[in-house]
């Protein structure tokens, strides 16, 4: 198979697109919007992940990318005990406006799959936070890989995205991978009493530019 390798970064073997087609999409709030699903050969995991082309990318010299985590429970039943849901909408209207990229990228509860982030659910109930859960359970903190995600935009042309990302790990691996970022930009802050817990774990434990509140406390667990 045919690799892209740039100086110091990571031999990348190239991915294909395998099927592009316009789908309109309209969210629970009313807002709709239309996009090209592409859908990919040769992705290094193997894994069905899918982009959303948004807007123009070509309008500015660098498109507005996310690398959106596949999250079952936020995008799809409104699960207040992460912001997944609200970020997947900010995100597809913010890369309409200036034209993009959505990667959806099948990685549930930071890579260990649906079960197990509903086991560690259960543990932070019992009082651990997002990532001791995962560690107690025998699982990485976080186990997303992102060479698809590099495969995808290579294969997409999208060679120096802005990203639209609070987690320094997804620059710093696209970097790694020959992406060139050129800046990261935060998404909004999207807090409920159900959620602080996890918003301040992934602020204080993996350094995420999440922004919140001073007067946002971390709710006490029931006894």
């Amino acid at each position: 198979m045919d690799a892209v390798l740039s100086a110091g970064h990571t031999l990348l073997a190239n991915a294909s697109v395998r099927t592009r087609v316009t789908i309109p999409l309209r969210f629970a709030d009313g807002y709709e919007v239309t996009a090209d699903a592409v859908t990919f050969h040769g992705l290094a995991d193997g894994k069905e992940h899918v982009a959303f082309v948004l807007g123009d990318p070509t309008a500015a010299p660098s498109p507005l990318v996310r690398l959106h985590s596949e999250c079952l429970t936020g995008d799809v039943f409104g699960s207040a005990r992460c912001d997944c849901g609200p970020q997947l909408r900010e995100a597809v209207e913010r890369i309409t406006v200036t034209g993009g990229v959505l990667l959806y990228l099948r990685q549930e509860g930071r890579g260990i799959g649906l079960y197990n982030k509903l086991d560690a659910y259960a543990l932070q109930d019992a009082g651990l936070d997002t990532y001791e859960a995962n560690t107690a359970l025998g699982l990485p903190e976080d186990g997303r890989d992102y060479t698809a995600a590099a495969q995808m935009l290579t294969a997409l042309g999208v060679a120096e995205p802005d990203l639209l990302t609070n987690n320094p790990d997804k620059a710093r691996q696209l970097r790694d991978l020959g992406i060139s970022v050129t800046r990261t930009v935060p998404t909004g802050v999207h807090s409920t009493p159900s959620n602080l817990r996890y918003l301040h774990a992934k602020a204080q434990h993996t350094h995420h530019t999440i922004d919140l509140p001073a007067t946002a406390t971390v709710p006490a667990l029931a006894g």
